[in-house]
């Protein structure tokens, strides 16, 4: 079952902090371009000088950016700037946009403190790879400051959350803001306290399993090596202490609000393959359609968007072109062992054929060695093929829902950055203490 949890949240003050728009932030792997500088150009209290400290010359183990996270949020609850909440609560974030055709959605998320689950217990299951690289770095901070600032984004299966929860939110006024980085997003965010509301939520998502999840594998699976050391640590800590518990926010598979945007691949290659050469490589596993411009190449993917018979990509090194798989039975040869669903993925097309077996690029070369570059904005990407500081951009459909779904329920993995659920889940509005002394 799926046990979540009211917690005392540790919450900016708003008597010291009254636009939270100045403190709040983009999850610390999307805090990067340059986006680190603006947020701290916002305020001396930006929740990114916890959750992406700066490095520095000199730095050693009693000063990192580990340790002035730790500072930084005690000496902030000490000046005030931050509050713990007087009586367990659960958060509500409603995030409404528009999309690039115009159409407004909104969608709701439940933050809560749910209680880890290792994945073969089938109540939270992954969907996308993991790096080490970024898990240590998450467990440093979670060893430094004993807390979660941000929300490991969950989907849920089925509804009827939001109504539990929509009388109580009519009641209060919500905290507004807009975040720097995604600043079109109007966020609106309520803590809930009614202890018969808190019940009826907390009862109504028990017995629900195969919770997904969406964005944040790495701190998931950073808490899970978290609790395993506490409880090694303190065998004898209660099953609510807060470290077997972290900071999710719930939203239902069936909200209408969920959207999946694409990753786009920009490749660095590392030989001198002239593009008539990939081209010509790419037509043992693909047909190759040249179309006249980044126009062309954009409406096509846009008509191919939904089930399509045939995974398929645009490709772009100056000239572009659409490619699409030959023959499922491609995939099927090569990898017997993957299921159906996973291998009609665009991605694992992609990564399996394209990217390893035309360009020769490794999977470890792509986790390590940074011949791949994942962009949510594509035009960064043709910029940089245009001023040859990459060889080709591989422009992506979006990865759908159900194919989600029905990777997760056949236990399958898709390649890393597979999904870009928008909006981000923003960090900064509440923190969950997860010490040994914390209860929840």
């Amino acid at each position: 079952m799926a046990t979540i949890k009211p917690f005392r949240g540790v919450r900016y003050n708003p008597q010291k902090i009254p636009d939270l728009s100045t403190v709040v932030s983009q999850p610390h792997d999307r805090v990067r371009h340059g986006l680190q500088d603006r947020y701290y150009g916002q305020s001396p209290y930006n929740i990114a000088r916890i959750i992406k400290g700066k490095e520095y010359a000199g730095d050693d183990e009693q000063n990192n950016p580990y340790t002035r996270a730790r500072d930084a949020f005690h000496s902030w609850q000490q000046e005030g700037i931050l509050v713990r909440e007087d009586t367990p609560a659960l958060y509500v974030l409603r995030q409404t946009f528009t999309l690039p055709g115009g159409r407004t959605r909104t969608r709701q998320a439940l933050i809560a403190a749910l209680e880890l689950a290792h994945f073969e217990e089938g109540i939270v299951l992954p969907h996308e790879r993991t790096l080490a690289k970024s898990m240590t770095d998450r467990l440093n901070l979670l060893h430094a400051t004993a807390a979660n600032f941000g929300c490991i984004f969950v989907l849920y299966p089925g509804g009827g959350i939001n109504e539990l929860l929509d009388p109580a939110i009519a009641e209060q006024q919500p905290l507004e803001m807009h975040e720097l980085f995604e600043n079109e997003v109007h966020q609106q965010f309520w803590a809930i306290t009614a202890p018969e509301v808190l019940a009826a939520v907390a009862g109504a998502l028990a017995p629900r399993r195969n919770l997904i999840i969406a964005d944040g594998h790495h701190r998931y699976e950073t808490s899970l090596t978290h609790q395993a050391e506490m409880q090694s640590l303190h065998p004898s800590a209660p099953s609510n202490a807060g470290f077997n518990y972290t900071q999710v926010a719930l939203v239902s598979m069936d909200d209408p609000g969920l959207v999946i945007l694409p990753t786009h691949r920009l490749v660095r290659a590392h030989d001198d393959m002239r593009s008539a050469e990939v081209l010509e490589r790419a037509r043992e596993y693909f047909t190759v359609k040249p179309v006249a411009d980044r126009q062309a190449l954009e409406e096509a993917l846009i008509v191919g968007q939904g089930p399509h018979p045939n995974p398929f990509f645009g490709y772009h090194d100056g000239a572009s072109a659409v490619l699409t798989l030959r023959d499922p039975a491609i995939m099927a040869h090569l990898l017997p062992d993957r299921t159906p669903d996973w291998r009609m993925l665009d991605v694992a097309v992609v990564h399996e054929l394209f990217i390893e077996r035309v360009l020769g690029i490794s999977k470890e070369e792509v986790s390590h060695n940074g011949h791949v570059e994942f962009l949510r904005d594509p035009q960064m990407g043709y910029d940089a093929v245009a001023r040859g500081e990459a060889d080709y951009l591989l422009v992506m459909n979006p990865t759908r829902i159900d194919q989600v779904r029905a990777c997760t329920a056949a236990g399958e993995r898709m390649p890393q950055k597979s999904t870009d659920f928008y909006p981000k889940m923003i960090s900064g509005l509440v923190a969950l203490p997860v010490s040994v002394e914390e209860r929840l």
